[in-house]
C-alpha cells in the first residue's frame, strides 16, 4: 500500500476505519496515530518506530496535508475512536491485553469494556507506571506468555511507542498506542462535543478548558504555515 511522507514521516493514507483495520489485520504491527504535533516533534526515534509499522491520519493537520500530496479521500481517524471499533468488531473473537493510565482508570476501563461487551477476553492489563526496568521487564514476559491478538497501551507518546516496540519483538499482535484514551472513555477527562470534533477544532476546545496547553500548542502557528505553504 502506498505511504506519503510528511517530514520523515510514512503516513498511509487510508479511506476509512475498515481499510485501516483490514490492513491491521493482514500485517500485525503498530498503530501510530499521527497528528500536527507528532509530525512537528517526533524524535528520530520515534519517527523510526512509526516508519515501520503503520501511521495513520488521527488529526485534521495529517489528514489535510495528506490530502495536499494527492490523496483526496484520506480520512480522520481519531486513535479515541478507532481502538474502540477494534474492540466492538474482534471482542468475541480475539483477545485483548491494556496497559496504561493510572491504577483506578484502568480498573475502570476493563470493567465498563466488560459490561458494554459481555465476553470480552481481557486476558491481561495494568496501569502505566512501570516504575523500574525490572517491571517493564515482568510485563513483557506476562504478554509474550499469554500471546494476546490486541494490545493497548496508554501512556502517551513516546513512551507508549517505545515500550510496545520492545512488547513487538517478544510478541506480534496488533498493538496500538492511546495516549489519554482510557481517561475519555471512563469519564475522567471529557472530550470536546461533537460540532468541535466535526469542525476540526477539537484542539481549540482542549486549549480553552487546559489554557496552560497554550505552550504545547504554539507549534500549531508553524505547522498551518508549512501546510498554506506546502512544505510538508
Amino acid at each position: 500500500m502506498n505511504k506519503v511522507n510528511l517530514r520523515g514521516i510514512n503516513v498511509y493514507p487510508f479511506t476509512s476505519e475498515e481499510e485501516l483495520l483490514g490492513y491491521a489485520i493482514e500485517n500485525k504491527r503498530i498503530l501510530i496515530a499521527i497528528n500536527a504535533e507528532k509530525i512537528m516533534n517526533a524524535t528520530d526515534d520515534l519517527k523510526r518506530i512509526i516508519n515501520d509499522n503503520i501511521g495513520y491520519c488521527d488529526g485534521a493537520g495529517a489528514q489535510l496535508a495528506v490530502k495536499q500530496k494527492g490523496y483526496k479521500d484520506a480520512a480522520k481517524l481519531p486513535g479515541c475512536e478507532l481502538w474502540l471499533k477494534i474492540v466492538a468488531k474482534f471482542h468475541d473473537e480475539k483477545t485483548f491485553y491494556l496497559v496504561g493510565s493510572k491504577p483506578q482508570v484502568i480498573e475502570e476501563t476493563v470493567a465498563k469494556l466488560r459490561q458494554e461487551y459481555p465476553g470480552i477476553n481481557i486476558i491481561g492489563y495494568r496501569d502505566g507506571y512501570l516504575k523500574s526496568d525490572d517491571e517493564k521487564e515482568r510485563l513483557i514476559e506476562d504478554i509474550a506468555e499469554k500471546r494476546p491478538d490486541v494490545v493497548f497501551v496508554a501512556m502517551g507518546s513516546p513512551k507508549q511507542e517505545l515500550l510496545m516496540e520492545e512488547i513487538q519483538k517478544r510478541h506480534k499482535a496488533i498493538f496500538q498506542g492511546l495516549g489519554g484514551s482510557f481517561d475519555v472513555y471512563t469519564g475522567h477527562v471529557p472530550r470536546a462535543p461533537k460540532w468541535w470534533v466535526d469542525h476540526n477544532l477539537e484542539f481549540a476546545y482542549r486549549l480553552l478548558k487546559e489554557p496552560k496547553r497554550i505552550k504545547r500548542q504554539i507549534y500549531l502557528v508553524k505547522y498551518a504555515y508549512w501546510l498554506v505553504f506546502r512544505k510538508l
